[in-house]
């Protein structure tokens, strides 16, 4: 298992940096020069400009310029600063944390929500309440997240505020801590809900047809352990794929729902970087972004041996 883990890490190392360059390459060739625009509408001093380019290498190769970055991530953990001067990862810290607990309150809301009622509609499939799971999953994927997100905050945020006098669910902010995030959070998992939904309901109905749970049914055994420790134990394992993936898609796709509910993230972040051109802030986000995406499909990769004992990484 050691060697494994060394040796997907290793793997992951041309994943970052082709990720990486890739998302360098495509931000500073935006069109536009990053150095004037510190100025505004004024017309800047040609002299400053020069000793600014300078500053920061813009004089310099693409590839050169990506070679002071990524040496700057790997080695010191730096991930520049801006064009005013302000450290990356300064700007970073806070919003990092923010967006961490949107998309992990959104992954807890999607697994039990998602494999309780995948797990309900298999253990009913043909029946009424199967078709209406299968309809209600078929709407979340069909209503834009905007829309949703909108929706639920005027009904679940507003309305039932002024019919109960109860704040339940706040609309904005993280002023209310945890509960700041139950309502982004499920806005945010909404689609995600529906996919682990129908992903859930038909891994565990084939598992559910399989000759060894036929077989433990005939030996007598209750229904309720040949479900949960012969059937979904091994339906689980498509759905922790989906799950460690989906982790990475939250954060990187949190952009809306954190607008709608003026959540201070990296989403909002990286929205407000591309519209002013803070093109280091841009590529840092998406630098962690790559991260947690190859972190979270290690630690899949690992949880595959713990569900399944026959997997080997030998």
């Amino acid at each position: 298992m050691g060697r494994y883990i060394i040796r997907r890490l290793l793997q992951s190392i041309p994943v970052l940096l082709g990720a990486t360059l890739l998302i360098f390459a495509i931000v500073f060739a935006l069109p536009g020069d990053p150095i004037a625009a510190l100025a505004g509408e004024k017309r800047a001093d040609p002299n400053i400009v020069a000793i600014l380019r300078e500053q920061y290498h813009l004089n310099d190769p693409l590839l050169l310029q990506y070679w002071y970055y990524i040496s700057g991530v790997i080695f010191r953990a730096d991930f520049g600063v801006t064009f005013a001067d302000v450290p990356v990862s300064q700007i970073m810290a806070g919003k990092f944390q923010v967006t961490l607990n949107l998309a992990v309150t959104a992954l807890v809301i999607e697994a039990l929500i998602g494999v309780g009622l995948g797990l309900w509609a298999a253990l009913k499939r043909g029946k009424a309440i199967d078709t209406m799971i299968l309809a209600s999953t078929l709407l979340l994927i069909s209503v834009p997240t905007l829309v949703s997100g909108f929706v639920l905050q005027f009904l679940l945020g507003v309305k039932l505020k002024l019919w109960t006098g109860l704040d339940v669910f706040p609309i904005a902010g993280i002023t209310e801590g945890f509960r700041s995030y139950l309502l982004p959070g499920f806005v945010l998992a909404g689609v995600s809900i529906a996919y682990l939904t129908r992903l859930t309901r038909t891994s565990l109905a084939e598992t559910l047809r399989a000759d060894y749970i036929r077989t433990a049914t005939a030996k007598g055994l209750p229904r309720r352990r040949v479900v949960g420790r012969h059937g979904l134990r091994n339906a689980l394992i498509p759905l922790i794929t989906f799950l460690g993936a989906d982790l990475g898609n939250l954060m990187g796709g949190a952009v809306i729902t954190e607008r709608i509910f003026n959540l201070p993230g990296i989403g909002n972040q990286l929205f407000m970087s591309v519209y002013l051109r803070e093109q280091p802030v841009v590529v840092g986000i998406v630098t962690i972004l790559v991260l947690i995406y190859i972190l979270a499909n290690l630690a899949v990769d690992v949880m595959y041996a713990v569900l399944d004992p026959r997997i080997r990484y030998e």
